[in-house]
């Protein structure tokens, strides 16, 4: 199997504060660091460092030269990334507190430069049995997921950032990663007062064809099919940066389902690999190797 993930490619510019600015506050950072990231680049990284053939498909702009790099050096292959002349590429701003919380600006840049000619061009080079990963930070997602169906091609979707745009993509999608706040965004219903299975059920009933991930932060994790239902408790360390956790997950998880293992199994090596990730700093820097996590499960 190979797996193409079309997605975004970020340069992270991570601020670090003694806590989150608020409105009309002046906060003094004590560093800046820059990273590798976007959420298809990390996803990229999670997916080969787990042991995969990835793919990866996008668009740069101006000095994303050590953003390919970063994908090289994990395995991942490039040939598929536009490289654009007179646009920036995608970025964004970081704030990560003391405690190891983050908040995030995200600027689109490149990565919202993506063509149907390129994702036709891109899809040539793969056929029915592959997997294509997508979140939501490029653009053409609902074209792209349609054309990889039609190629009968496994999608997984992970739909961040929420928003109504990409609904028709759902129907697309094998298998669905998200939070609880995209899920209750998606279910259009306040769901603080309800429990994760409520939820998890809920997203099964509009989507009866897929299977269903939903992260629970410090909380865990649940899966959730036709058929099973399993529950992941979070694996409890001491946080640095939170940045590229759900990324981690994601790409571990997925890597344990596409090698044909079991969603109990692939949910709890995604859940100590992001116990890795998250103990460490920067987004695609911090995500693991697979036999680390072997060795630490």
């Amino acid at each position: 199997m190979k797996v193409l993930s079309f997605g975004s490619l970020n340069i992270d510019y991570v601020y670090n504060v003694p806590h989150f600015i608020v409105r009309g506050e002046t906060l003094a950072a004590k560093s800046l660091d820059t990273y590798s990231g976007g959420k298809g680049l990390n996803q990229s990284v999670a997916l080969a460092r787990a042991g995969l053939e990835v793919f990866h498909a996008g668009a740069v702009g101006e000095g994303a030269k050590f953003l390919l790099d970063e994908l090289e050096s994990a395995g991942v292959n490039t040939d598929f990334v536009a490289k654009l002349e007179n646009i920036r590429t995608g970025h964004t701003i970081i704030q990560r507190s003391d405690d190891g919380d983050n908040c995030i600006i995200l600027y689109g840049g490149a990565n919202q430069s993506i063509t149907r000619e390129q994702i036709n061009k891109t899809l040539e080079n793969f056929s029915s049995g592959d997997a294509l990963v997508i979140q939501n930070e490029i653009n053409e997602i609902e074209y792209l997921s349609k054309c990889a169906k039609e190629k009968n091609m496994i999608v997984a979707f992970n739909p961040s950032p929420m928003d109504s745009s990409i609904i028709p993509v759902f129907n697309n999608a094998d298998y669905i990663l998200l939070n609880e706040i995209e899920a209750g965004q998606f279910l259009n219903q306040d769901i603080t007062s309800k429990t994760p299975e409520y939820i998890a059920g809920e997203l099964c009933k509009k989507l009866p064809d897929s299977k269903i991930v939903l992260t629970l932060g410090v909380n865990g994790s649940i899966y959730k099919d036709k058929n099973i239902t399993c529950r992941q408790d979070a694996i409890r360390v001491k946080a640095v940066d939170t940045t590229a956790a759900g990324d981690t997950f994601t790409g571990f998880f997925l890597s344990g389902i596409f090698e044909g293992r079991s969603p109990e199994w692939a949910m709890k090596f995604a859940a100590n690999a992001s116990a890795i990730a998250v103990t460490r700093p920067g987004a695609a820097p911090s995500i693991p190797s697979r036999n680390e996590v072997l060795e630490k499960l």
